[in-house]
């Protein structure tokens, strides 16, 4: 993994990181060379990332049992959780064609530039009232978990999970998921913009159905809130080189924001913490419901030693990493056929169990259950397509190679639509020779 390479050949065996990098036949100029060691180490962590994720299949899994019988052995299972596990939910993932920024751009309802203005922490600070005449359309008390959330909290059951989530719905923890790590942070809590307190997400939850800004009781009740109005007025509350009394902001600094990482905003520093923890335990990493294309969590499988075991259950194929096993279709469908191999019996998902009250704009919306769907196998692959599945180019591509007379090696790197199957050797000489 990138950290531990990092650590063994930088830190403790001190080898400097121009030598250290000829080893990946990449060569500085002597102005390069002379760069901070900061930009440096950035130079070694942009090809580790590359080198590391042209990871070879493990050639001994590919079957739906051999995924049962990984998950049934395994003492400690890693699992990486997207929009896709909510999408049955009622809650939209989104960067699929129907997804959440595809919608915002097609109303055009909140008059942005760019859909994921929506999340951008600069564009929050100016006009918090978008975000909020938006948000109780994916607030967590309107949901109710999926099969997915559910086989989570029965791995946990088995003490034998750790939850890495990005999404921001908080509805592992609905159903008592307790170590759970929410990448993106949640509404579980909100603070301050101007003093950083910090609130449990209830606090605000009135104000977020009713589509309100809401503001921190703390800095509003403050013996210096006059004081601070002034001084807001002056900083933040004209648009540069404008004179005109209409451009002043109607907030205050003070205002609450959920605990969400915005676009512009750093994780946590416990997101490292666990990472640089977890990855001396994890035994199999399961993959559900996300195509990994947002960083830094998109890297974990980076940092995750080659020798650990790969399933990636999505409802399209991520054609950037290399899992062991890969299982197509809608997450719900997979999840319970998987439960049946393993003779595990999902909890219900009663209806209104979760909710906390009435919603004044949405109605509950529940999980759609149903029948576990036959799995097609591609040829005699490692690749299974379960209902839903969407392998589009990339399938049509895989299943043609399958078939000519001297296919490729099984454990080859996932091809995209536009590049042949080749060998993980080959691909990484090309890569070295466009750096060179």
């Amino acid at each position: 993994g990138l950290a531990s390479f990092m650590k063994e050949y930088i830190i403790t065996r001190a080898i400097p990181i121009p030598e250290l990098l000829c080893a990946f036949d990449i060569y500085l100029c002597e102005e390069l060379q002379m760069k901070k060691p900061k930009t440096l180490v950035y130079f070694v962590q942009v090809v580790l990332s590359g080198e590391l994720q042209l990871r070879e299949r493990l050639p001994q899994y590919s079957t739906i049992q051999d995924a049962v019988n990984l998950i049934t052995s395994s003492r400690r299972i890693l699992v990486l959780t997207g929009a896709g596990i909510s999408v049955s939910c009622g809650i939209p993932d989104f960067r699929s064609r129907n997804g959440l920024y595809a919608t915002l751009k097609e109303t055009g309802e909140y008059d942005l530039d760019d859909p994921q203005q929506m999340f951008d922490i600069s564009y929050f600070k100016e006009n918090p009232s978008v975000f909020y005449s938006f948000a109780r359309q994916i607030y967590p008390s309107n949901f109710t978990p999926s099969p997915c959330h559910r086989f989570i909290k029965l791995v946990e059951d088995n003490g034998k999970v750790g939850n890495y989530t990005q999404n921001i719905d908080t509805l592992e923890t609905v159903v008592g998921v307790q170590n759970v790590l929410q990448c993106h942070g949640s509404f579980a809590t909100a603070s301050c913009l101007e003093c950083h307190s910090r609130v449990p997400g209830n606090v605000i939850e009135g104000e977020i159905m009713q589509g309100e800004v809401p503001l921190c009781k703390g800095c509003s009740d403050s013996e210096k809130a006059s004081s601070k109005a002034t001084n807001s007025r002056k900083r933040y509350g004209k648009k540069p080189d404008s004179d005109d009394e209409d451009d002043e902001s109607p907030f205050p600094p003070w205002i609450m924001k959920p605990d969400i990482t915005f676009f512009g905003e750093k994780l946590t520093d416990n997101f490292e913490e666990c990472l640089e923890r977890d990855r001396e335990q994890v035994d199999l990493l399961l993959i559900i419901g996300t195509s990994l294309k947002v960083a830094p969590v998109s890297d974990i499988i980076t940092h995750m030693p080659h020798s650990v075991p790969q399933i990636l259950i999505n409802k399209t194929p991520v054609t950037h990493i290399n899992p062991d096993i890969i299982l197509l279709g809608d997450a719900d469908g997979i999840i319970e056929h998987i439960c049946e191999k393993l003779g595990w019996t999902l909890p219900p998902a009663k209806a209104g169990q979760y909710l906390r009250g009435p919603l004044p704009v949405l109605m509950k919306r529940r999980s759609q259950e149903c029948e576990s769907p036959t799995p097609k196998r591609v040829a005699d692959s490692h690749i299974w397509l379960f209902e839903g599945a969407e392998g589009g180019k990339w399938l049509s591509h895989f299943e043609a190679a399958q078939a000519l007379p001297f296919s490729p090696a099984t454990n080859a790197p996932l091809p995209s639509p536009s590049t042949p199957i080749t060998s993980v050797d080959a691909k990484r000489d090309t890569k070295r020779a466009r750096m060179l």
